[in-house]
């Protein structure tokens, strides 16, 4: 990118903030308890599972990979938010820029690609069981997760890398809290229609193609799960997936909305309050879902908590009889 002759634009205001003082504190305590929530709940997740024999298997590895990426997806962005809320000037670097919205587009997309490996998983488990040990091994699985990050930050850098080598006019301010890619489009001075169809090439890839396979595979499970004659087999079967597709229609309707749409339509407020739903909301309604609706997750997480209060409840006790001891006068 020809950093060089960017001297109009070298820093990008954000300008979405609350003026007032006592709305910045209250959105910055607000953010802050999801926040807190959201890295609480996904490393619950990745570490019951990662303690947990039982839980050792594909569909779990996934859906610790999805807390883990969803850990630092949200890392990106809501710590650069709480910093930036408590300061007089909120301003961020074009290099900064452009660095936050290559890891954050990229995790974003490696999310939408490890629910593809998700259903992906699903399927095969429910259309063809038998070979399910033998086609779904730990050694994919592994291939999968890294396949997902990868190109997510490959797609990430190359629009970044075109978004950043476009010209961008004087007006050095977005209405958005962080650097998303519709805000930051509005800077272009260039023929926007050219450089909106590239934009929406590289979210069809993102977004429209993964939604599209996960369809393709939802639409064999239903169709073999149906086949089923056991009304039990048959709601086992649809609640095991029902988790994956409500994260499925958080995560690509809120992603659909913002990037598989025209630059015309971007409405600053409107794109504001979707973009905190897709960067607080859906990664801590995803523990939820995962949790709530898993009895497996739910009975791992209250070991995990119980093992911990008891370690915790042990080591008190022994502080206090060593510390009683310790008391007692030498005879």
């Amino acid at each position: 990118m020809a950093w060089g002759n960017r001297s109009v634009l070298t820093n990008i205001a954000l300008l979405a903030y609350p003026s007032s003082p006592g709305l910045r504190f209250l959105f910055f305590l607000a953010v802050s308890l999801v926040y807190t929530f959201i890295i609480s709940g996904n490393v619950l997740i990745v570490v019951s599972i990662r303690t947990e024999a039982r839980l050792h298997t594909p569909m779990y590895c996934f859906l610790g990979s999805l807390s883990g990426v969803e850990i630092c997806y949200t890392a990106v962005v809501v710590p650069h938010i709480l910093a930036s809320t408590l300061q007089s000037g909120r301003t961020i670097s074009l290099l900064g820029c452009a660095a936050q919205m290559v890891f954050f587009i990229g995790l974003g997309s490696a999310d939408c690609f490890l629910l593809v490996a998700m259903a992906y998983d699903r399927y095969v488990a429910i259309c063809h069981p038998l070979q399910y040990p033998v086609i779904v091994t730990s050694a994919l699985c592994m291939r999968l997760v890294v396949a997902s990050v990868v190109i997510g930050l490959l797609l990430s850098l190359q629009l970044a890398a075109f978004i950043f080598s476009l010209p961008f006019c004087r007006s050095r301010g977005i209405e958005h809290f962080f650097c998303d890619v519709p805000p930051v489009m509005r800077l272009v001075c260039a023929d926007s229609h050219i450089h909106e169809h590239s934009v929406l090439t590289a979210a069809t890839l993102a977004i429209a193609v993964p939604f599209f396979l996960i369809a393709a595979s939802y639409a064999c499970i239903v169709a073999t799960v149906l086949k089923i004659r056991s009304a039990a087999g048959r709601r086992r079967a649809f609640s095991t997936c029902s988790s994956h597709l409500t994260v499925v229609l958080l995560q690509y309707g809120c992603c659909a909305f913002v990037y598989l749409r025209p630059n015309s339509s971007y409405r600053p407020k409107q794109d504001q309050f979707i973009s905190l739903v897709y960067t607080l909301g859906t990664p801590l309604l995803n523990p939820l879902i995962y949790t709530l609706r898993n009895s497996e997750m739910k009975g791992a997480i209250g070991r995990l908590l119980s093992r911990n209060c008891l370690s915790q409840n042990l080591q008190d006790r022994g502080g206090y009889h060593l510390s009683g001891v310790s008391s007692v006068p030498a005879t």
